[in-house]
């Protein structure tokens, strides 16, 4: 790929590590201008050393107010948006419905539809008049977890699969002038992935499991343990102009998870 997204701006939400990152830093090595919406000021501050292509919003992307101002960045920085890509996410830690404590379960529930859900939805909404003007996209992060059950908890999974409703409805909804597509990642190395802090999870990240990567590769046919970086291509083409045809639907970028 070179240039794939030369004179493109986009919003990455939750764009500070992980899978985020990496897309952030993709999508300016393909031409793109990329804002991010980002809630830790440590991670801002490391993206807004970048350069000029890249401008960093601190906020939180369950806010709406929060989203709106991260478009409007967009807008003031680069003049256009043309890509939005979502990457805000919360983990359970595999919690099945019985073990989740009753005097806990309604702030679990609402902090996980907010976080893995709403924030879509808002980012959206925020960005959908200025994608109709460029005739963009929307690029949402779903996962394996999206398909296959086993890949997390009751709270994680069922929120993922409402993940894919968005997308179909959404591409439903905005066609003909917005693509509405997703990315479904499997598991993946190095990221900053945590567990959900009203089931006091914050401090756990999926990806201190040990023998992890072992454990990836044993169940996935390819053998692979993917990095952040090696899910970014699907995203680069979703929001490239060689997509035009392509709305609705979502690449698993999960090994071959599903000719098990």
């Amino acid at each position: 790929m070179s240039g794939w997204l030369d004179g493109k701006a986009a919003l990455v939400t939750g764009g500070g590590s992980g899978i985020g990152r990496a897309v952030v830093d993709a999508f300016a090595s393909e031409g793109a201008r990329v804002c991010v919406l980002e809630h830790d000021r440590g991670k801002c501050a490391a993206l807004s050393e970048l350069g000029d292509h890249i401008v960093a919003v601190e906020g939180d992307a369950t806010s709406a107010d929060d989203n709106q101002r991260a478009v409007n960045t967009a807008m003031e920085a680069f003049g256009r948006l043309d890509t939005l890509a979502t990457f805000v996410g919360v983990f359970d830690n595999y919690t099945p419905l019985v073990d989740i404590p009753e005097d806990r379960f309604d702030d679990a529930f609402d902090e996980m539809y907010s976080t893995n859900l709403k924030s879509v939805l808002l980012a959206a909404r925020a960005a959908v008049p200025q994608l109709s003007r460029t005739r963009g996209s929307i690029v949402v992060t779903g996962s394996s977890s999206s398909f296959y059950p086993g890949r997390g908890g009751v709270l994680y999974v069922s929120s993922k699969f409402a993940l894919r409703g968005v997308v179909v409805q959404l591409a439903h909804e905005l066609a003909p002038t917005i693509r509405v597509n997703g990315v479904a990642p499997g598991g993946t190395l190095g990221t900053d992935f945590r567990g959900l802090a009203s089931l006091h999870m914050a401090d756990e990240r999926l990806a201190d499991r040990p023998d992890r990567e072992a454990a990836l590769r044993a169940r996935t046919p390819l053998s692979v343990a993917l990095s952040s970086a090696e899910h970014t291509g699907a995203y680069i083409y979703l929001a490239s102009d060689r997509a035009p045809g392509l709305t609705g639907e979502i690449i698993r970028s999960d090994g071959g998870l599903g000719v098990r």
